[in-house]
């Protein structure tokens, strides 16, 4: 009775069913991996939001990369602008609207400088025309901030380009910044949430990062994989029980003619 199981039709079936299943448990696991990933992520930045700040040099120094478990750790850090230095960040849309972040270096004596991210402009009429940046204040001041790490090809998913108008960057890399600067720069960059004294105008701040839903969408997708195997073995013995239905109910058939027969 089961020895249509063994037939090429069937066979292909079987099959496509045990390579779908580790496929399915390879695709899941992956899926649970990223949840536990993204959710760590997610926490850690949390944890750095709303820890309280410290002093840049405790973090960060020149020649030295920001390490990913400080990103987004509020610092402190005084000094004064140096607007001469300053550059714009190209393509850096905020809620919906293009527009440049706003980078000026803050010199912190001894020969040694971060750079600020003092927050966003709205772009020119066209795009040739540069934005309007407000000033720095001028003077000591104290800044606090998020440390950033500085952003690459790689991090960022912005392609570099060459031949930028002056005092125009596509990243905020601290490396390819401080080349000629008279000061030696932060591996990384500071994101300015307040600052002391305060500057009237200034650019508009940046918002607080999305820390997102700590891989929620990865851990549904991981149930939703593993819930295919369950569909796939069900099927796969669906049809195996509707084909032993099918060909029972034939034999009765056949038998019943034959009875039929024998009888007249």
């Amino acid at each position: 009775m089961y020895r249509f199981l063994l037939t090429p039709r069937w066979l292909a079936l079987h099959v496509v069913v045990l390579l779908v299943i580790p496929a399915f448990v390879f695709l899941g696991r992956w899926q649970f991996g990223r949840f536990e990933e993204r959710s760590a992520n997610s926490e850690r930045v949390t944890a750095n939001i709303e820890a309280a700040p410290v002093p840049l040099d405790r973090l960060a120094a020149p020649g030295q990369q920001v390490r990913a478990s400080d990103r987004f750790r509020t610092v402190t850090v005084s000094g004064t602008y140096d607007p001469s230095h300053a550059l714009v960040v190209r393509r850096r849309p905020q809620e919906g609207r293009a527009g440049y972040y706003v980078l000026t270096p803050l010199v912190t004596g001894n020969g040694t400088a971060v750079i600020v991210n003092r927050g966003w402009v709205k772009a020119g009429a066209t795009a040739d025309t540069p934005p309007d940046v407000p000033a720095p204040p001028t003077g000591q001041v104290t800044v606090t901030g998020r440390l950033r790490p500085s952003e690459t090809e790689e991090s960022s998913g912005i392609r570099d380009l060459v031949g930028l108008p002056a005092g125009q960057v596509l990243l905020i890399n601290a490396d390819k910044i401080g080349k000629g600067l008279p000061y030696q720069l932060v591996g990384g960059y500071v994101e300015l949430t307040r600052q002391q004294p305060a500057a009237t105008p200034a650019p508009e701040p940046v918002p607080e990062p999305d820390v997102g839903s700590g891989g929620g969408l990865n851990l549904a997708y991981g149930v939703q994989w593993w819930l295919f195997i369950g569909i796939a073995i069900g099927g796969w013995i669906l049809l195996i029980r509707r084909e032993l239905a099918e060909r029972r109910a034939k034999e009765a058939s056949e038998q019943e003619k034959v009875e039929t027969s024998a009888t007249y």
